[in-house]
C-alpha cells in the first residue's frame, strides 16, 4: 500500500509558470534575536584597538629618524609627492599633540584621521542602539574624493605648493 502524500498548493511563478509548494511550509520565517551589546561592539572595539596600536607604534618610533620606515617608492623613483607622503610624520605629530606640524606634514592625513573618528563614533552609537551601519557612497561622492586627492597631489608638487610638502 502506498502512503498518502500531503496536499500540494499551487503558487504562480514568473512568466506563467507554476511552482508546487508543500502546504505545510506556510509558517512565518524565524528571525534570530539581535546579538548582545558586547557582540555588536566587538568589531568596532577590535578596529579601534588595531588603529590605536598602529598610532602608538608610529608615536613611539619616530619617522623623522632615518632607517625606521621605508621611503615612499613614488618619491624615490620620481621625486614627486604622493597623497600619502608625510603620512607617518603627520601621524607622529598628531599623536604628540602637535596638530600644526601634522597639518603641514600631510593635511589629507589629518582629515582622514578626523573622518575615521567621526565614522567610528557613528558606528558605535548605531551599534549600541541596535541599528545597522550603512555607508553608501554614490558615484558623485567617490569621484569627488578621487578629484580631491588628485588636486591635493598636483598642488603639493607644483612650485607654489611648497606649503603642502611633507
Amino acid at each position: 500500500m502506498v502512503s498518502p502524500r500531503p496536499p500540494l498548493a499551487r503558487v504562480s511563478g514568473r512568466a506563467g509558470q507554476n511552482a508546487s509548494v508543500n502546504s505545510d511550509s506556510r509558517s512565518a520565517p524565524r528571525t534570530s534575536p539581535p546579538p548582545a551589546l558586547w557582540g555588536r561592539l566587538a568589531l568596532p572595539a577590535g578596529l579601534l584597538a588595531a588603529v590605536g596600536g598602529a598610532f602608538a607604534y608610529v608615536g613611539t618610533v619616530d619617522p623623522n629618524e632615518p632607517g625606521h620606515y621605508p621611503v615612499c617608492p613614488l618619491y624615490r623613483l620620481t621625486g614627486l609627492y604622493c597623497p600619502g607622503c608625510g603620512g607617518l610624520r603627520s601621524a607622529h605629530a598628531f599623536v604628540h599633540g602637535d596638530f600644526l606640524a601634522a597639518l603641514q606634514d600631510n593635511a589629507m592625513g589629518v582629515a582622514a584621521y578626523l573622518g575615521f573618528a567621526v565614522l567610528w563614533t557613528v558606528w558605535v552609537v548605531r551599534a549600541v542602539r541596535g541599528r545597522p551601519v550603512r555607508i553608501e557612497l554614490g558615484r558623485v561622492q567617490m569621484w569627488s574624493v578621487g578629484a580631491l586627492l588628485l588636486v591635493f597631489t598636483v598642488l603639493r608638487n607644483l612650485p607654489g605648493g611648497g606649503w603642502l610638502h611633507p
